[in-house]
């Protein structure tokens, strides 16, 4: 198995000596068998190794004892740990959903990379729930093994050669009571379709998963073909081959404000290049309208920028498609939908402004930079709420604090963003 984790990290270009790697521990085997292979490579990948644990709170005494497992794993080896806690509400996609955003929200408030420990198993699964459910060469793809500084060094190791690995070291790992219900595809899959097929390859898992990374590496070099500085022209467009064509539109899309472009909006548009009118238009989702102007498609976005508001501490109040609440600190929280800060007067909800700067752990950037280093498209940077007062910005939802203004020792408030309509 630590063979494997080599082979990956090597692959990928995952770590870089003097790299600080934080191993994602729920407790359960898998991340169990991460942390120590990690602890026995640490000194030959010249890594600093740290733990993080996030208790959702959803199964109640079974989390706390999860967090007390990690808890003393973590003290016998003298590996730093951090701990995360939060209230988790199933939003619209669920609450399987919801809790994998709070969970990603506090390992990203952390500094340095990020590992998670997927397995060949878990891979091979998300490609069967995304055939299920529908897809294209992208979500065949299925899990990144490197997603900005989130790692994934096990996407190659079969479930087995995890359940060896423990076996070998003796080290114990928590079962979560929540695997063995059916009440979630990805379980379902596990428990009734997998078995079957790997009756006729036991290396189903690792083949599956070997597809997805190859089918990954086909999509990237796809739509680096349609990495344009600004969408063609029409003509230029209908000549395209479709494959193309095709990621040029979705591109043009996500940067107008249609966060996931669907076949069938992409169609939409291409059934526009084709039209006998020269101002054929199309509306889709977020309020975003495509016209072909002549020889140019163009994307007008219909969403009105929210007026500035006030904050009461405590209270709450509603900001565009966001609930802010605002109450009293009583512990420090600091992830992308929630910042323990100390403000300064009257705390603001606001669109961003020019001029606009955050310091992040990586450094102090302006907002208009960090928006384009994001990808967040243009139609949608005047939506996203920037939380500041008279001395400036606190923090931006979906992006983090201001470190330098973050709750430290003194007292602060607590603000927290719930989305309450789509």
């Amino acid at each position: 198995m630590q063979n494997k984790l080599l082979s990956m990290i090597r692959q990928y270009d995952m770590l870089s000596p003097g790299d600080s790697v934080i191993c994602a521990v729920s407790g359960g085997a898998d991340s169990v068998a991460l942390l120590f292979a990690l602890y026995l490579l640490k000194d030959r990948l010249g890594i600093r190794l740290e733990a993080a644990h996030f208790n959702h709170r959803l199964r109640g005494q079974e989390s706390d004892e999860d967090e007390a497992f990690v808890r003393g794993l973590c003290s016998q080896y003298d590996i730093p740990l951090h701990v995360g806690t939060g209230e988790v509400k199933a939003g619209k996609k669920g609450l399987e959903a919801a809790a994998r955003d709070a969970r990603y929200g506090f390992l990203l408030s952390l500094d340095g990379k990020i590992a998670t420990a997927h397995t060949a198993d878990d891979n091979a699964e998300t490609v069967l729930m995304r055939l299920i459910r529908g897809t294209g060469l992208k979500g065949l793809g299925a899990i990144a093994p490197v997603s900005g500084r989130v790692i994934r060094p096990m996407l190659l190791t079969n479930r087995q050669e995890v359940e060896d690995f423990l076996a070998v070291w003796g080290l114990p790992h928590r079962e979560d009571s929540s695997n063995a219900s059916d009440a979630f595809l990805r379980n379902r899959l596990r428990h009734d379709v997998m078995p079957l097929l790997k009756a006729e390859n036991p290396r189903l898992a690792e083949n599956l998963s070997r597809m997805a990374l190859r089918l990954r590496q086909d999509e990237d070099f796809l739509r680096q073909q349609a990495d344009w500085d600004s969408l063609p022209g029409v003509e230029a467009l209908k000549i395209m081959p479709e494959a193309i064509r095709s990621r040029c539109i979705e591109a043009f899309l996500k940067q107008n404000g249609v966060p996931e472009p669907e076949d069938s909006h992409i169609s939409a548009v291409e059934d526009i290049l084709y039209s006998d009118r020269p101002s054929a238009r199309v509306n889709l989702p977020g309020g975003v309208t495509v016209t072909r102007q002549y020889d140019r498609l163009e994307a007008e976005n219909g969403e009105p920028v929210p007026e500035p508001a006030v904050v009461p501490c405590p209270g709450e109040v509603l900001y565009g498609d966001y609930r802010v609440t605002c109450a009293p600190a009583g512990e420090i929280i600091n992830t992308t939908d929630t910042f323990t800060v100390c403000p300064v007067g009257q705390v603001i909800l606001r669109p961003r402004k020019s001029g606009d700067l955050i310091r992040l752990k990586g450094g102090t950037k302006s907002l208009k930079k960090l928006f384009i280093d994001r990808k967040i498209p243009a139609a949608r940077r005047e939506q996203i709420p920037v939380v500041c007062d008279k001395q400036g910005v606190l923090g931006v939802y979906s992006i983090g604090v201001h470190v330098d203004r973050a709750a430290g020792e003194k007292p602060g408030v607590t603000i927290h963003f719930e989305k309450y309509r789509a």
